[in-house]
């Protein structure tokens, strides 16, 4: 595998566990009496919990296809795709987690997740014409 593409799924990986990592902070911090299962979307648990719900929704996803498209290819492409995937996910976990309240859109999470379905939509593309 060339360089770019791995770097790439390994920051996402790290971005997953970071994510589940603040999950656990968030549960620490309300303790074994509180509520941790919360559905208020202004809740920072709820948040904490739906970015990275969300990360694992996308990021397996996303490397999978890295690793395929890179069995199959190289080049600028697959590089530029890796970078756009890795900025998607990472922009979209800020969105999420700066936001005072899902019920609301923000322009970055927003932005984010059309680069993530652009990005999973390239690359299966990509998978596809390089067989």
């Amino acid at each position: 595998m060339t360089t770019t593409p791995v770097v790439c799924i390994a920051l996402m990986g790290i971005l997953l566990f970071l994510l589940g990592a603040n999950v656990t902070r968030h549960r620490a911090i309300r303790g074994a009496t509180g509520n941790q299962m919360p559905t208020d979307p202004a809740d920072r648990l709820f948040i904490a919990q739906r970015a990275h719900g969300n990360a694992a929704e996308y990021v397996p996803t996303l490397a999978v296809l890295l690793v395929v498209c890179d069995a199959l290819t190289s080049g600028w492409w697959l590089n530029a795709l890796a970078v756009a995937a890795l900025a998607a996910r990472s922009l979209h976990a800020f969105g999420m987690l700066t936001s005072k309240t899902l019920a609301a859109h923000g322009p970055v999470r927003d932005a984010a997740a059309l680069g993530t379905y652009l990005t999973g939509v390239l690359l299966g593309i990509t998978a596809l014409v390089t067989l």
